[in-house]
């Protein structure tokens, strides 16, 4: 598509259904590689990062089917027999680098291109390297190619120096695998880390904690296949709920989860929006006009980076000046 026309003044009215999360449907879909056995996963996007992440999965030798085509996915990494993530796939999305951690446990070998995609601010990979250090992997970076090597990894007490959704996501993995037991410190407390912890021990894992800052694994044997049901996007949730209130609207958001969307809701309220929740709803109204409000973005559960535009957005309309303040990406 080379070109989008938008004809404004309209008021958003009525019901939308949130899609599945792209940030818990993408690491998800990397940990079907921790077993031999059949994964299939529902209520994912459909996406490019998904098909990505889908012709990733079927390099490394795994049946992969739906992804990108379907709401959902099935996989079956029972064949893999690659162990390597080549940078035309991985230049163009991020996330590949959540091979990374199963990989190890799954092969005790690894070669990953430095992963692209997002160019906004710096975003190492240096805390899932330590991470995999400390449970025994022997690492190094040669022409922009991590490469890999471990017996079984082992259990490892981490503390990880700044907050890192998929460092904390890539060490989960691995640690679902490794022998005795892992207690990651200051991970990531986001919802999307919730969910993949929710699926790995839907296939037998041993994860507690996830959706704290302190998350303990206990390493198994093996796992097996499991169904299981992507969470919404809050993101996606929160854009339509701030659309609607730009656009003066009346709008039902179905299929979402209010409880991820705490921070946003709440300034959206102190701005004179109505917002009425329900146990998947959210319906957002705006009859008034908006009182100005300053937002700071923080990790989760604060105000999320990715919301940040979208209150922008709705502050160039409000009476009165808003100081925004961005603290993830500097």
């Amino acid at each position: 598509m080379q070109k989008i026309k938008i004809t404004g003044g309209v008021r958003l009215k009525g019901e939308v259904k949130i899609s599945g999360a792209k940030n818990a449907a993408l690491p998800i879909m990397a940990a079907s590689l921790l077993t031999s056995s059949e994964c299939i996963i529902h209520n994912v996007p459909m996406l490019m990062d998904v098909v990505t992440m889908g012709k990733l999965i079927s390099h490394l030798g795994a049946d992969v089917r739906g992804a990108g085509e379907s709401n959902t996915v099935s996989i079956n990494a029972k064949g893999i027999n690659r162990y390597d993530a080549p940078y035309d796939l991985v230049k163009t999305m991020r996330a590949s680098v959540l091979v990374l951690g199963p990989l190890a446990v799954r092969c005790g070998e690894v070669r990953v291109s430095l992963p692209g995609g997002c160019a906004i601010g710096a975003r190492p990979i240096n805390l899932h390297l330590m991470g995999l250090e400390k449970m025994g992997a022997d690492i190094k970076i040669e022409h922009g190619y991590v490469e890999l090597k471990a017996k079984r990894l082992k259990g490892a007490k981490i503390y990880l120096d700044t907050t890192t959704v998929t460092g904390t996501e890539n060490i989960m993995m691995a640690a679902s695998l490794a022998k005795g037991t892992t207690i990651i410190e200051n991970a990531a407390c986001e919802p999307e880390v919730a969910d993949l912890a929710n699926f790995l021990n839907k296939m037998g894992a041993k994860v507690s904690g996830a959706g704290t800052d302190v998350i303990e694994i206990e390493g198994v044997d093996s796992l097996c296949g499991a169904e299981y049901s992507v969470m919404p996007d809050r993101i996606e949730a929160g854009t339509y709920a701030a659309a609607s209130a730009i656009t003066k609207g009346d709008v039902l958001i179905k299929g979402c989860a209010p409880k991820n969307l705490d921070a946003v809701i709440q300034k959206l309220r102190g701005t004179g929006v109505e917002i009425t929740e329900g146990a998947d709803t959210l319906r957002v109204k705006r009859t008034g006009r908006i009182a100005a409000s300053d937002v700071k973005t923080l990790p989760y559960p604060g105000f999320p980076t990715d919301m940040q535009a979208q209150f922008m957005t709705l502050m160039s309309i409000a009476d009165g000046m808003s100081v925004i303040t961005e603290t993830i990406f500097l």
